[in-house]
């Protein structure tokens, strides 16, 4: 069973329905992972996501990754490769890890991009929760993968290949 919890600052905007799209891209992210049994499998899996400011991110990154620069999506696994390998069997809660989207970064792309910020929100917790479950995008072989992934997890959403015509 999977538990999101959710934090969103004021500015991002609340006409949007954050805890719907946040459940829909994490689920849809899980089902083309390597553990997709974490969405409906008996053992409790909760992940965070955190939509905030490019400050806050910024901070973050310079702390824990060592980059004083904001960036799109930050994500700070908690859960162990053999905790995930071992997360269909009945045990205690498995903390999965946590999201965080920065918000002017991520308008700016959309916009670049010519999406909505909803669409590149989703891409974004797809992409970072990829990388909780233990997927990266370190070489060609593993970012291929990662991105197969992110299509397959955006088109079970109705949303198009970001990676179509990028060079």
């Amino acid at each position: 069973m999977l538990d999101i919890a959710i934090d969103a600052d004021a500015e991002w905007d609340s006409s949007t329905d954050w805890a719907r799209l946040v459940r829909a891209a994490a689920t849809s992210a899980i089902a083309e992972s390597a553990f997709p049994q974490l969405a409906d499998g008996p053992r409790k899996a909760e992940l965070s996501v955190r939509l905030t400011s490019d400050a806050e991110v910024q901070i973050l990154n310079a702390h824990w990754r060592g980059k004083d620069q904001p960036t799109n999506v930050l994500s700070f696994p908690m859960a162990e490769p053999y905790e995930l390998e071992q997360s269909d069997d009945d045990g205690p809660e498995l903390l999965i890890g946590d999201v965080i989207l920065a918000r002017e970064i991520c308008l700016a792309e959309a916009a670049e991009k010519g999406l909505s910020l909803d669409q590149h929100a989703t891409h974004l917790v797809v992409h970072g929760t990829l990388h909780l479950l233990g997927h990266d995008h370190d070489d060609d072989a593993a970012a291929a993968d990662m991105e197969g992934r992110e299509v397959r997890a955006l088109a079970r959403l109705g949303i198009a290949n970001p990676y179509e015509g990028a060079p």
